[in-house]
C-alpha cells in the first residue's frame, strides 16, 4: 500500500475532524465512518491511520513519505497497521480473525505510535466475532485506535455504535461536484453519468466509460424492441450474456423505476436516465402500475441474489419474459 495524502474536495470537513483528534491529543478509541459505497471512506480512514502512525507529521497532519514508519506503510509491512477484511474466498469476517487481532492488542504497539486496526465493511463480521470484537472496545488497551468503515451501519448493534466516534461522509454540494467531475475530465452528460453510479462517486469513470455508455444504449433499444413485440426475451437473454451482471441488472431497475415515476407523473428532472425521458413516458402511458412494481420487486431479488450461485441466464430470462408480457401486443 502506498502512503497518499490525497482528500477529496468533499473530504475536506471530515479530514478537519479527524486531524482534530491528533492535534488535541484525544484519540478515540473507536471511530466509525458510515457513507455511501464509493465516497472514500476508506482513503479517508487509511490517511488518518498514516498521520496516527507518522513520525514526522506535517501542517495539516499530512504524513511526511520518508521515515521508517511510512516506508513500512509503503512495504506493507507494518506492525502497528492492521487491516481486516473477508478472507479472499469468504463473504463473512470469523471469529478466528477478530481473536487473532484481539489477543495482540493486550501488548504494547511495537513503535511509539498508535497500533490502528481498521475492519472494512464491519458489517459483515459474523455474530461470534462481532461479540469477540465487543469485549474488545469494552476493554479498551493502551494507544490502540479501531476504524470501523461501513456502507451498512444499521447491521451493526448498537452496542458497538455507542462506543465509536461516529463521522459519516455525504455527498458534496452539485458545485463542488460538477468542479471535481470536470477535473476528471467528465464534461458531458453529467446528470446521467451520477444516476448511473447511484452515488458511488469514485466509480464515475468506469460509468462514463463511451463503451459502457453504448452498450447501455444498445440494450435500452433491445427491451424496447421486447416491449414492441418485435423480439424474443431467449434472444435478447443470450445477447446479454456477456455483458456486467450487476450493471446490466441495474440498468433495468432504474429504466423500470423510471416508468413507474412517469406514470405516478414525476418531474421528468427526477428520473435517472435523462437522456431516454421520451421512450420511458412513452412506456408509462400504456403499462399497468401495479404489474410494474411486480416487475421491480423481481429485479431487485435478482440483484441480491447476484453474489449467489443463482443462475443469472435464467433470472434475466425471467425477467424479460414478465417484461414482454406486461407489455403485451401494441
Amino acid at each position: 500500500m502506498a502512503v497518499s495524502n490525497n482528500i477529496l474536495p468533499w473530504q475536506e470537513q471530515h479530514w478537519g475532524s479527524l486531524y482534530g483528534y491528533i492535534k488535541l491529543g484525544r484519540i478515540p478509541q473507536a471511530v466509525l465512518i458510515t457513507g455511501a459505497s464509493g465516497l472514500g471512506k476508506e482513503a479517508l480512514a487509511n490517511r488518518f491511520a498514516y498521520s496516527l502512525l507518522c513520525t514526522n507529521v506535517r501542517d495539516g497532519g499530512s504524513c511526511c513519505g520518508v521515515c521508517a514508519s511510512c516506508l513500512l506503510i509503503n512495504a506493507d509491512t507494518h506492525p502497528d497497521l492492521i487491516k481486516i477484511k473477508p478472507d479472499e474466498d469468504k463473504k463473512t469476517i470469523s471469529i478466528n480473525q477478530i481473536r487473532q487481532v484481539v489477543s495482540g492488542t493486550y501488548l504494547k504497539p511495537q513503535f511509539e505510535a498508535y497500533r490502528v486496526i481498521i475492519i472494512n465493511p464491519a458489517d459483515v463480521m459474523t455474530i461470534q466475532a462481532i461479540n469477540g470484537f465487543l469485549k474488545c472496545l469494552e476493554e479498551p488497551t493502551e494507544r490502540t485506535l479501531f476504524i470501523l468503515i461501513t456502507d451498512k451501519p444499521n447491521k451493526l448493534p448498537a452496542t458497538i455504535i455507542s462506543r465509536c466516534q461516529k463521522l459519516t461522509v455525504t455527498m458534496p454540494e452539485k458545485t463542488v461536484l460538477s468542479d471535481w467531475l470536470n477535473g476528471q475530465g467528465i464534461h458531458n452528460n453529467q446528470g446521467t453519468v451520477l444516476n448511473l453510479v447511484r452515488g458511488s462517486l469514485l466509480t464515475v469513470q468506469q460509468a462514463a466509460d463511451d463503451t459502457l455508455l453504448k452498450q447501455r444504449t444498445d440494450c435500452f433499444n433491445d427491451w424496447l424492441t421486447i416491449a414492441k413485440q418485435r423480439n424474443h426475451p431467449a434472444i435478447i437473454s443470450e445477447k446479454w450474456q456477456k455483458l456486467p451482471e450487476k450493471e446490466l441488472v441495474n440498468w433495468l431497475i432504474s429504466w423500470v423505476s423510471d416508468v413507474i415515476k412517469c406514470a405516478c407523473r414525476i418531474d421528468a428532472e427526477q428520473l435517472c436516465n435523462q437522456d431516454m425521458v421520451k421512450p420511458l413516458q412513452e412506456l408509462a402511458q400504456r403499462l399497468n402500475l401495479r404489474r410494474l412494481f411486480g416487475l421491480y420487486d423481481l429485479l431487485l431479488t435478482c440483484r441480491r441474489q447476484l453474489e449467489t450461485q443463482a443462475n443469472f441466464q435464467i433470472m434475466l430470462e425471467e425477467i424479460l419474459v414478465q417484461w414482454q408480457q406486461l407489455n403485451g401486443r401494441i
